[in-house]
């Protein structure tokens, strides 16, 4: 079977395969170049098989056909369509008799075109396409590798920053210590001084007596006066009581240190979002109707009151714990708060329930089956919202008929007290109606104003940051703040009674959502507990619901 078919050669001087002579001929079994002087050592050295020496025409090279497999001596120059096999003359009359076959030049052309297209299409159009995506990845390689360098060296300055902080922390609890050390020292230092001169004394008496019991001078012994009463009792040192250092490195929870009434803590930090939608993971009746009050204790328990009646330990079941019945002076005429809510309670650092009571102008803590006051309140004045902060302060609310106030308390000691802004204008609303407050992990005091409906957050020193009052929610009912709460992230959550859901404002006031797919029927009770979950008291239902409202 003849064919014209052809490959192009490279434009250059083409040379014999066995030496360096320029090319004459072309073995086309053997695919070889072969110069005249070499046809024969090339016929010479492959006597086993068959060759075709045909002259060389520059630029045209024949194609040669493969052996076939069955019968000697034949080339296969067709291709069996049906057994997908290249096959001879003698295949095509014999075992493949009646196959449709195919001109293998044929074939092999299609192949060459197609070959051709691939490479045309591969570097006419999709390499440079990978080429420029190949480049462009540098590019963004090279962006991405200097803003990962400039977040390591911010990194590192944060790390330095924070070693600092430390540091000065250290130094500080350090300088305490060695301060400490120093006056117990010069306690007991003064101690030994007068025990020092106590003993010389003694033995300057005692040398005193031996002679006088020598002397036959009776004015001398008759003058004797006993001295031994001064010294029968030993002083006794002052106690001196070397503070304990107390940590806190539970992995995952916040770093904390404790030297006496100083304390430092480094918040771990949280990645939680908020989810798109809340989630009840449980109900539970408390026994208790109506609820006003919801504070947690660790992750399955919490402490639910009423108006002033009954404090309720529950867990996450609805089984009940433990009751406080608060004893209240009914005979007390100092103005009540409306609906005559007499308590307000919430725990400590320690998670010890504690409460105010109303009437009684003290704020008490439950501990050990036994309840203990606290704080006792200046005359005209009653103690209503509280909470602890994480230096251990308590910070309450107190009412005087007329006007509110947020004081800071260090055991029975006021440190301060927020009622008035830089203006000398009040800062929480007049009216009956108690304050919730709560510390932001910024020191913010954050307020809870029924009596404004607004949210009021001031900083630590009592300026105004910002005020909410529930617009950007677009609620249709008036916003009617009571209890809330603050989280990790920061993040400010009020009950709203009046359009059955919760707010979620960031530190800076800015609101986040609304919390309103849990069927909230007038939320007022609001509590977290240690795995972050929202625990809200439902007023007339006397339930308790547990969600989710981060992941």
């Amino acid at each position: 079977m003849a064919t014209d078919t052809s490959i192009s050669c490279a434009q250059k001087v083409i040379t014999c395969d066995l030496c360096d002579n320029p090319i004459q001929h072309f073995c086309n079994r053997c695919q070889v170049s072969l110069c005249e002087e070499c046809i024969n050592k090339h016929v010479r050295n492959q006597k086993s098989l068959t060759h075709e020496i045909a002259p060389f025409k520059e630029g045209n090279i024949q194609i040669v056909f493969s052996e076939c497999k069955f019968h000697p001596n034949q080339r296969c120059e067709a291709q069996c369509q049906q057994c997908d096999v290249p096959v001879c003359m003698i295949c095509v009359t014999t075992s493949h008799n009646g196959h449709k076959v195919r001109d293998i030049t044929n074939i092999f052309n299609d192949k060459k075109k197609e070959i051709q297209e691939e490479i045309h299409e591969i570097e006419s159009s999709i390499l440079p396409r990978f080429t420029k995506k190949n480049e462009d990845t540098d590019t963004e390689i090279a962006k991405f590798v200097n803003k990962y360098i400039e977040l390591e060296k911010e990194l590192e300055n944060q790390r330095q920053f924070w070693h600092q902080e430390v540091d000065i922390i250290f130094n500080k609890l350090s300088s305490m210590i060695q301060s400490m050390k120093d006056d117990h020292m010069a306690v007991l230092k003064l101690h030994q001084t007068k025990l020092k001169n106590l003993i010389a004394d003694m033995i300057e008496t005692v040398e005193q007596n031996k002679k006088m019991l020598k002397s036959n001078k009776v004015s001398q012994v008759n003058n004797f006066k006993p001295k031994v009463e001064e010294y029968r009792d030993i002083p006794e040192v002052t106690d001196v009581l070397i503070p304990l250092l107390k940590t806190n490195t539970v992995q995952g929870r916040d770093l904390s240190i404790e030297l006496g009434e100083r304390k430092a803590t480094l918040a771990q930090t949280s990645t939680k979002e908020l989810l798109d939608k809340a989630k009840v993971i449980a109900t539970f009746s408390t026994g208790i109707k109506p609820i006003f009050r919801v504070v947690c204790v660790g992750a399955d328990k919490s402490w639910v009151s009423e108006k002033g009646r009954t404090i309720r330990c529950v867990d996450i079941h609805g089984s009940v714990h433990d009751t406080v019945t608060p004893t209240l002076n009914s005979s007390d005429d100092s103005p009540k708060p409306k609906e005559e809510e007499l308590i307000c309670i919430s725990v400590n650092r320690n998670g010890e329930l504690m409460y105010s009571d109303y009437n009684n102008r003290t704020v008490n803590i439950y501990r050990h089956e036994r309840t203990e006051i606290m704080i006792t309140s200046p005359n005209d004045w009653n103690p209503a919202g509280l909470t602890s902060t994480k230096s251990g302060d308590i910070l309450v609310n107190l009412y005087n008929g007329d006007q509110n106030k947020i004081v800071r308390y260090q055991g029975q000691k006021v440190v301060n007290e927020i009622f008035k802004d830089e203006n000398e204008k009040p800062i929480y609303g007049s009216g009956k109606y108690m304050l919730f407050v709560e510390e932001n992990n910024n020191e913010d005091i954050c307020v809870s104003d029924r009596n404004a409906d607004t949210v009021v957050v001031v900083d630590k020193t009592g300026r105004v940051r910002f005020r909410f009052d529930g617009t950007p929610a677009k609620r249709k009912e008036t916003f009617d703040p009571n209890e809330l709460v603050t989280d990790s992230l920061s993040q400010i959550i009020v009950t709203d009674w009046r359009n059955n859901c919760l707010h979620i404002l960031d530190q800076d006031g800015q609101f986040l959502k609304c919390v309103d797919n849990c069927d909230l029927s007038n939320p007022r009770g609001l509590s977290l507990d240690n795995e972050g979950r929202l625990w809200v008291g439902l007023y007339g239902k006397g339930e308790v619901k547990v969600i989710e409202y981060t992941k």
